[in-house]
């Protein structure tokens, strides 16, 4: 995998984990609710529920790459479709705060399951994101490529997905994550608009 497609993706999911959302809101809640480790363990939760659609679109990119060639370069401009609709999107939001504070804080007890029942199923359950990864792999997939560069490809994003929401977990305590979140939440949001809408015009140029 040449090392600008695997920037490109490790920019494009650094930014998509940065965007503010359901499950940034609920590691944030099982933070500040109960302690930065169950924080943490609903963020390694929630990586792996990301890993498991991250895998699950590499293997189905590489069946389509052998049995199907032409449905899966008609996936690839799908996918690239999709994704210039989500970077125009991205263009077009408000600067309108996607956190509040009464929807993060509570107080009841947490446990180690339920931590990680909590990350885990806010990215499972979540269909969005294997059609995220779907559209986005399909940019970069080759029929050279070879299984340990698809393999790459999602544990990146996986690895990027739950060091960010340990992150998360470590410093919002100290308050200095979640203010600087609200105040760039509209920049962050662009900057993924433009990169989205960067990778998806690749497919003009291959």
């Amino acid at each position: 995998m040449p090392l600008s497609s695997w920037l490109s993706v490790v920019a494009i999911c650094m930014l998509g984990a940065m965007s503010p959302g359901p499950s940034l809101a609920v590691v944030i809640r099982n933070t500040m609710s109960s302690s930065c480790r169950m924080g943490m363990v609903s963020g390694i939760a929630h990586c792996v529920g990301v890993g498991v659609y991250a895998l699950l679109a590499t293997a189905g990119l590489g069946v389509l790459i052998t049995g199907n060639p032409i449905l899966f370069k008609a996936l690839t401009w799908g996918g690239a479709a999709y994704l210039a609709w989500l970077g125009i999107k991205a263009l077009r939001a408000s600067g309108t705060p996607a956190l509040a504070t009464g929807n993060i804080v509570e107080t009841k007890s947490l446990s180690i399951v339920k931590a990680a029942r909590d990350g885990f199923l806010i990215s499972f359950l979540n269909p969005k994101i294997a059609v995220f990864f779907l559209a986005l792999f399909s940019q970069f997939v080759t029929p050279e490529m070879g299984w340990q560069a698809k393999t790459i490809m999602a544990f990146t994003a996986t690895a990027i997905d739950g060091l960010w929401y340990c992150f998360i977990a470590a410093v919002v305590g100290h308050g200095a994550i979640l203010p600087f979140l609200r105040r760039y939440t509209l920049w962050i949001t662009r900057a993924t608009g433009v990169l989205l809408l960067a990778v998806a015009l690749r497919v003009a140029f291959l």
